[in-house]
């Protein structure tokens, strides 16, 4: 598993907060929930069709140390880059670490 002198990188997590907005729907805002400190690697991109634009996506992998209650609505700001978490996975099952599949759109 990653040492912890590999996590070098400020990551902050971040949770949505919703409201009513007056007409049926929800207007999402997002809170700070803490900052810790990551090992960061970035993935393959990709690319796709999304509506009449072609959309790029770039993976990354956040690993830090054991946490609960992080869910896959939240997100990360890493280097004032928005990343979506799509998976949060305890690799060994001994709650050291949790690995943070991570996408962002741009």
């Amino acid at each position: 598993m990653n040492a912890i002198a590999e996590m070098r990188e400020r990551v902050t997590l971040q949770s949505p907060m919703r409201s009513a907005d007056g007409a049926g729907g929800a207007d999402v805002s997002w809170t700070d929930v803490t900052t810790v400190w990551a090992k960061v690697e970035e993935g393959a991109g990709s690319e796709r069709l999304t509506g009449e634009r072609l959309a790029a996506r770039a993976a990354l992998t956040l690993t830090i140390r054991h946490r609960a209650g992080l869910t896959t609505e939240m997100r990360a700001l890493w280097n004032a880059r928005v990343l979506n978490i799509r998976a949060v996975r305890d690799r060994d099952g001994r709650k050291r670490f949790l690995t943070l599949e991570c996408e962002e759109e741009r």
